[in-house]
Formats: structure tokens, sequence, C-alpha cells
């Protein structure tokens, strides 16, 4: 093989397992301090609600969880969620969405996307669900202060 030929297929390979995060923040005009989160018993990754709920938590803003199609009347910010693992000798995140709504109108977003299903990206892989959702949450979530650390 041509050493010109030999770069894309280097940068291909090395591209396959980058991470894509993309987000649309809350508007800091919009004053949250509680969010229903709609339970989505199709995903299976077992700590990713403990994850969110304690971003949201960390920024001040209490959740709590409900299970039917349509939210109870007092929740003025709903979140819905989406997750999904992939497998390669373990499970793992690999995508990740968060919709946050103001009575029904979406007011930001968040995707957490690891192209390829991580390919080579041995080191952020298999990274856990706390260290790949932590920084989405927080962008997300940047207009309302954190709370500090004990």
């Amino acid at each position: 093989m041509k050493r010109n030929a030999m770069l894309p297929c280097l940068l291909a390979i090395l591209l396959g397992g980058c991470t894509a995060i993309s987000v649309e923040p809350i508007p800091a005009s919009l004053a949250m301090s509680h969010v229903c989160i709609r339970e989505e018993p199709k995903v299976v990754v077992p700590d990713f609600l403990t994850v969110v709920r304690a971003g949201f938590r960390r920024h001040g803003v209490s959740t709590e969880m409900y299970a039917t199609d349509k939210p109870p009347s007092h929740c003025e910010f709903t979140l819905t969620y989406d997750a999904r693992q992939s497998w390669d000798m373990v499970s793992y995140l690999s995508h990740a969405e968060l919709r946050l709504e103001n009575r029904g109108d979406q007011v930001a977003y968040a995707t957490y996307h690891l192209r390829g299903r991580g390919g080579y990206a041995l080191y952020s892989k298999w990274k856990s669900t706390e260290s790949k959702m932590t920084p989405v949450v927080d962008r997300l979530l940047k207009a309302y202060r954190a709370a500090p650390a004990d």
C-alpha cells in the first residue's frame, strides 16, 4: 500500500472512535427548580438515571419520576431520555439523549454519542456512565450553579 493511501485509512480508524457531544443548554431566564422525569422502561443502562438525577441535584434542581404518558399536573419541567448500550467484552454506554421541556415545549437538548460504538477508542469506550454523562448534564444545566462540593 502506498504511503499516501495509508493516511486516509489511519484517519478513518482514529476518527471511528470519536465521541460526539451536542448540547443546547436551558436558558438562564427559565427559573427551574424541579424536573419530572418520565420513566423509560426500555432503557437498561443500570446507572444512567442515578447519574442524571445526581447531575440535576448538583445544580440545585430536584427531580421526581413518573411512569405515565402524561406528567403530573404540578410538573412544569419534564425530562425524557434515551440511553443505549453496546457490547465489546462488557457492556458500555454508547448513546444517550436528554430532552427537557417546559409545559410541552422543548427548551434544552443534549446528546452523547460514541461514533462507531467506540471503534478503537479504547480509552474512552469503557469509561463509566458517570464520566460520560456528567459533562453532558453540566453543559445542559450550565445556567444553574452547581452546588459546592462537600
